[in-house]
């Protein structure tokens, strides 16, 4: 089987070698523009953004910049005095996508993919609202990132792939590397998994880790530097990003659930793609709405009824022009955007593409 074989390698190529591949516009201005109608309202923010622009991807002059409001869902847009997008920001969701220096992502001995984007999503402090940027929290928060190139969503989660570097804290945790989706399934059972699910962050790091609501999750030696999906999700935009995070589904709080399908069916966030059923009839029609960090939430397994199983988080289009998207996979052994057991793509009649149910962005 392919979870079998030796993990290849994936890079991150920054630069600029990569502004070839990104000339024109990025995925946000050429989506945003086709969905921006002409009658949309431009409030003119004279002051709220202090300070220069530096090597990012927007305009350097902030004090020329104005907002826009888009729906489906509801957001907010900032622009540039050179018209080219600074930010996005949905309402309900606390994920920001921010433009700046081009990066591409690849994994050359798996797939032809690359993902050349100036897209970096980030984590706002509290979840945005039509207005908000008026307010203090906001400004703060946005001097401190328009031109930060401190890991993001998506480096996080690169740094879980196949020969990604061992990092570890102060304490000598382990907190990144090379990850696994779970410990093979020796009990051989005929049409059972390869490796087995229920491989949560605090496994992948082999520290107890004290939940919210007064649980703790113990890790299993036997799940050492794994991270089934859900669990990889949990790593990026929890453990790292910092988003609030519950012990089970069933557990009470605002936090992120622990599999895939808590998190498609909990109110947390805003609906992209708003979950109408599991069966082949309910795949959604329009994939224009997604939006680079976005959650994409699929139904692969028969014997798992009516819930959802699997999720994974949009990376963007890649150069061949087919959306992509990142997520932990028991075929690959771990964290990919390959091709092994069906392409990464959410566009098309593929694998994923067809079992595609929603999206959400936290």
């Amino acid at each position: 089987m392919a979870g079998k074989g030796k993990k290849k390698t994936r890079h991150i190529v920054p630069g600029l070698v990569v502004l070839t591949l990104v000339a024109g516009s990025g995925y946000l201005t050429v989506e945003l523009r086709k969905q921006e109608a002409p009658a949309v309202t431009e409030v003119r923010n004279v002051g709220v953004l202090d300070g220069n622009r530096g090597s990012g991807g927007g305009s350097d002059d902030d004090s020329k910049a104005t907002w826009s409001r888009l729906e489906n869902p509801a957001r907010s847009v900032l622009r540039g005095g050179d018209g080219q997008i600074m930010a996005v920001l949905t309402d309900g969701s606390r994920t920001a996508t921010l433009t700046g220096k081009a990066r591409t992502f690849e994994e050359p001995t798996s797939t032809k993919s690359k993902v050349s984007t100036r897209d970096w999503v980030r984590l706002l402090p509290e979840e945005w609202k039509k207005g908000a940027e008026k307010e203090q929290w906001f400004k703060d928060w946005y001097a401190e990132n328009k031109d930060s190139e401190e890991d993001d969503l998506f480096a996080f989660a690169f740094q879980y792939v196949a020969g990604a570097a061992d990092k570890k804290d102060e304490q000598g945790t382990l907190y990144a590397g090379d990850a696994d989706f779970g410990p093979l399934n020796t009990t051989g059972a005929e049409g059972g998994d390869l490796r087995l699910e229920q491989s949560d962050f605090y496994d992948f790091l082999g520290v107890q880790y004290p939940f919210r609501d007064g649980a703790v999750g113990t890790p299993e030696a036997m799940r050492a530097r794994s991270l089934d999906c859900s669990g990889f999700i949990r790593m990026v935009l929890g453990y790292r990003a910092r988003y609030p995070l519950m012990s089970l589904d069933s557990a009470s709080g605002d936090g992120l659930p622990r599999t895939a399908n808590g998190m498609a069916r909990s109110k947390l966030g805003a609906d992209v793609l708003p979950l109408t059923g599991i069966s082949a009839e309910d795949r959604p029609a329009n994939i224009d709405q997604l939006q680079p960090g976005d959650l994409v939430f699929f139904k692969l397994d028969t014997r798992t009824k009516e819930r959802l199983d699997h999720v994974g988080m949009v990376l963007g289009y890649d150069t061949e022009g087919h959306l992509i998207f990142v997520s932990s996979r028991e075929e690959v052994n771990g964290p990919t955007i390959g091709d092994i057991g069906g392409v990464s793509r959410l566009d098309g009649n593929g694998y994923y593409a067809k079992t595609l149910r929603s999206a959400k962005r936290l």
